[in-house]
């Protein structure tokens, strides 16, 4: 990932970033649809990623410039999309490197409460909250088919919601090994999986490694 890019693509597909960063948007304008819903950011907006977050994005014509800052670990944050009052300063403190970026960058972002677009949206937030969610029911308690869901999810996300459910159990399980000590087996029953076996598989194909060498590097 380059720190800095002018993008004019059209389309960036759905991928996962492997480390946490912040993308600050200092010209143009696009729409990121990922893990934490979808946003239409311009100049001045910055997003918020967890690592193992995937997202796509859809570029206008003019593109968009972003400054992409990497987030140390140490640092706790929420994912979603802010402004920043002074991107200029961000850029400033660039060439003195990432930690004292970060910091700033965080400090100064102010965190907007997300708001749904349609109906995709609503679904991909609560699923990123609660990957138990019975697709089914859901779509029957909202008055949709689920087929209907199904087909514009998949168009605006790019990966249907079964699959996304999937990916948002496990970075929640990624997430509880790392921060909760509860065993791992009760990890798994709470975040609907199977089983522990289960829940390992999906946690190493996600991130390279499995849920004990996660536990073991946060101690």
């Amino acid at each position: 990932m380059r720190v800095w890019q002018t993008i004019r693509t059209p389309l960036i597909g759905r991928h996962i970033h492997k480390r946490a960063y912040a993308a600050l948007v200092l010209a143009g304008c696009y729409e990121e649809a990922g893990d934490s819903g979808r946003h239409r950011v311009q100049a001045g907006n910055v997003i918020l990623h967890e690592a193992f977050e995937a997202h796509l994005d859809r570029f206008p014509t003019f593109g968009a410039v972003v400054l992409n800052v990497p987030l140390p670990v140490q640092y706790a944050f929420r994912s979603g999309v802010g402004t920043v009052d002074d991107p200029d300063a961000i850029v400033r403190l660039v060439e003195r490197g990432d930690l004292e970026t970060a910091a700033l960058l965080l400090w100064s972002t102010e965190v907007m409460k997300p708001e749904f677009q349609d109906l995709p949206d609503e679904l991909a937030a609560s699923l990123s909250q609660n990957a138990s969610i019975n697709l089914s029911g859901w779509c029957e308690a909202k008055g949709i088919p689920a087929w209907d869901l199904s087909r514009n999810f998949a168009r605006l996300f790019g990966i249907s919601p079964c699959a996304f459910r999937a990916h948002a159990r496990t970075r929640l399980a990624w997430r509880a090994i790392r921060t909760a000590g509860a065993p791992l087996s009760a990890i798994a029953a709470h975040c609907g999986f199977a089983d522990q076996a289960h829940m390992t598989r999906s946690v190493k194909t996600m991130t390279g490694r499995c849920p004990s060498a996660w536990r073991s590097s946060c101690k």
